[in-house]
């Protein structure tokens, strides 16, 4: 063999990959449970730091921007560079931040370890979606997807249930700190994962950290208008809110108005170098980083791919309407049945985690069922939970009596959650493995930037206007929406895999 031959890759055993499908579930199960303990804790952190709920979902929103646009950098790194690496920095990154939210003083303090959080937890999605795809290219794609996305539900009933018993018996303070720690320990075990389709020396912290800091600042170019429309608008929203009071709408109308302008600059300037044919250089100078020309291709195969649209923008409706929901039912709860905020958390916590969990699996295990009679089956399967879901959540928000809101609940949330796993495989179905972790982030981008960024902050100002009783509403409305547009990818599906091969 010539010495600049490189040797195949020798793919881990079938338990490993079960063993690493594990792993990667438990991280996500704490990625969930650090991302929705916040929810729980609404009342007493409303309380304690005189906030209104206009405040309460941009508390929400503060992750999910940053989230949003950092998923998809992250998504590119791990395409190009090592996906055990970006997993490990980010678990590390959002464990930190959140143990530092209940140590913080103020709403601005608060507001910025939850953006922090949004940045860690942007590191492992498209990078864990990545390796799980690999590890199962085929048989048993869905359920693989559909049990890595069992973490989603597992942990966001373990994070509204564990942060209503934490913040009633010992404050909500202690509840972030309680939660953040075990990310460190799974950090570590990330680390050390093989990679099923590469050849990696082990995870080199200095060096790693390095190239993620030369190519985060690449990147950073490319979206500086955006960055700088969203840092802008923050300040001046916390000036205005600050000078008018937190009942005061300016403050959101003037962030949207800012970033909505850095976020248009942006894409006049792609629109510019493109039709100028000025691809290699940066408005900055030097040359275009391998990182944006990925980001480009990834672009340029979604609006291609006619089935990536569909789920694209029935995504984007599906998570305005569920994470909106989960962010805002312990609230509603405690509010429309009148009881405190840790009888609420029990109410929904451990029901979200053991229906969710068992509609997710569910959900895999009927998508891989009709995919093996139709190349449909995934889009099938989406859209049927998403509708009776859909359905049976807006009848749920018009109970009143705490018997009959407990079935409803646990049947609407096993329907809602058959789409976790299917919606990631029907995506790798129909995009190349090459760049499949970029297109998972572009995903990821769109539908938080597009969904629940602008669900949480909305709900919360309808609230403030109306009662949370009639904001909460649209919710479900959006989703069931979204199910449907999802399943109109039924007529395209089969023509968009015939491409990949």
């Amino acid at each position: 063999m010539p010495a600049t031959a490189v040797p195949p890759v020798e793919r881990p055993s079938r338990a490993y990959a079960w063993y690493a499908l594990g792993l990667l579930t438990v991280i996500n199960l704490l990625n969930y449970l650090d991302r929705n303990v916040i929810f729980a804790l609404f009342e007493p952190i409303k309380a304690d730091l005189a906030l209104s709920d206009t405040q309460l979902g941009w508390l929400g929103s503060a992750y999910v921007l940053v989230f949003s646009v950092a998923a998809l950098p992250f998504g590119v790194m791990s395409d190009l560079r090592s996906r055990r690496a970006v997993i490990a920095f980010g678990v590390a990154l959002w464990s930190l931040f959140t143990m530092l939210s209940g140590l913080v003083e103020n709403y601005a303090q608060l507001f910025i370890c939850r953006a922090a959080v949004g940045i860690g937890e942007a590191a492992f999605g498209a990078a864990a979606a990545s390796l799980v795809a690999d590890y199962f290219v085929k048989r048993g794609r869905a359920v693989a997807m559909g049990i890595l996305s069992a973490g989603l539900v597992v942990g966001g009933g373990l994070g509204i249930w564990l942060g209503g018993v934490l913040g009633d018996a010992y404050g909500w303070r202690v509840a972030f700190m309680v939660v953040g720690a075990p990310g460190f320990v799974c950090a570590l075990l990330a680390a050390r994962l093989k990679d099923p389709t590469r050849i990696l020396a082990p995870v080199a912290v200095r060096p790693n950290l390095s190239r993620m800091r030369d190519q985060g600042l690449s990147l950073l170019r490319q979206f500086f208008p955006t960055v700088a429309g969203l840092v802008l608008g923050g300040v001046l929203a916390a000036v205005l809110d600050f000078q008018f009071g937190a009942d005061s709408r300016i403050d959101v109308a003037a962030f949207s108005i800012v970033a909505l302008m850095g976020l248009a600059i942006n894409i006049l300037q792609w629109v510019r170098q493109i039709r100028a044919k000025q691809i290699d250089e940066t408005p900055f100078g030097g040359d275009m980083t391998p990182a944006f020309e990925e980001m480009l291709g990834a672009a340029r195969r979604v609006l291609r791919t006619p089935t990536l649209v569909y789920i694209f923008v029935g995504g984007a409706l599906i998570s305005f309407g569920m994470n909106g929901l989960v962010a805002w039912a312990p609230t509603f709860v405690s509010r429309e049945l009148g009881i405190s905020p840790a009888d609420a958390s029990d109410l929904l916590g451990w029901r979200l985690l053991v229906f969710g969990a068992l509609g997710t699996l569910a959900g895999g295990f009927l998508a891989d069922g009709l995919r093996a009679r139709t190349e449909a089956g995934r889009i099938i399967a989406i859209a049927l939970g998403m509708t009776v879901g859909g359905v049976l959540a807006f009848w749920l928000l018009t109970l009143r009596d705490a018997s009959m809101f407990k079935p409803v609940f646990a049947a609407a949330v096993f329907f809602l959650t058959f789409y976790n796993g299917p919606i990631a495989a029907a995506i790798f179905d129909v995009v190349p493995a090459r760049i499949g972790a970029t297109v998972a982030g572009t995903y990821l981008l769109f539908i938080h930037l597009v969904g629940d960024a602008v669900a949480l902050p909305l709900v919360g100002a309808l609230s403030d206007s109306f009662g949370i009783d009639r904001a909460i509403l649209i919710l479900p409305a959006a989703g069931v929406l979204g199910g449907i547009i999802v399943g109109l990818a039924m007529r395209t599906v089969r023509q968009d895999m015939a491409r990949v091969g």
